[in-house]
């Protein structure tokens, strides 16, 4: 199974990728975990949100791979526990769908991109700062195969 990131941004804290590169080497090869950094929008002083959001949601639906279960990572989504995760990940695994996992830019993601998406996935219902997202989003995928592996990582 392919799990792919496919976020907005600019380059990340070394701390970021480091991250990020931890807890995907340390998921199993039938999980491979995969991150696509598409540009911002060119931002001007006359620059309007909406216009921001379709652009980058143009790019954004461009690279998510034909065939893949779309998932908007979106603050007015559906919270998830720990434990419903990993429940999603084994449903994914044994569906054997690929998975596209998106994260918008600063002004978040366009209304296209969220009619793609067959869930909306919150992570919290703070604002997390985009470097922060990152992280975070490898760990809990890495925490969540470890709760359907047996794994003693996750202790609940």
């Amino acid at each position: 199974m392919r799990l792919t990131v496919i976020t907005v941004g600019g380059k990340m804290p070394a701390w970021v990728d480091q991250g990020v590169a931890e807890y995907s080497k340390r998921l199993p090869r039938e999980i491979r975990l995969q991150w696509r950094e598409l540009p911002l929008a060119h931002r001007g002083r006359d620059s309007k949100p909406e216009q921001l959001r379709e652009r980058e949601g143009e790019q954004i639906i461009k690279a998510v791979p034909n065939g893949d279960r779309v998932v908007a990572l979106e603050v007015r989504g559906d919270s998830w526990s720990t434990e419903q995760l990993a429940a999603r990940l084994a449903d994914w695994q044994m569906s054997g769908d690929n998975v596209s996992l998106l994260i918008g830019g600063p002004d978040g993601l366009s209304r296209s991109c969220l009619a793609l998406a067959r869930q909306r996935w919150s992570l919290s219902a703070l604002t997390l700062p985009h470097p922060l997202v990152r992280v975070l989003l490898a760990e809990q995928l890495y925490r969540a195969w470890t709760i359907t592996a047996g794994h003693p990582y996750h202790r609940a």
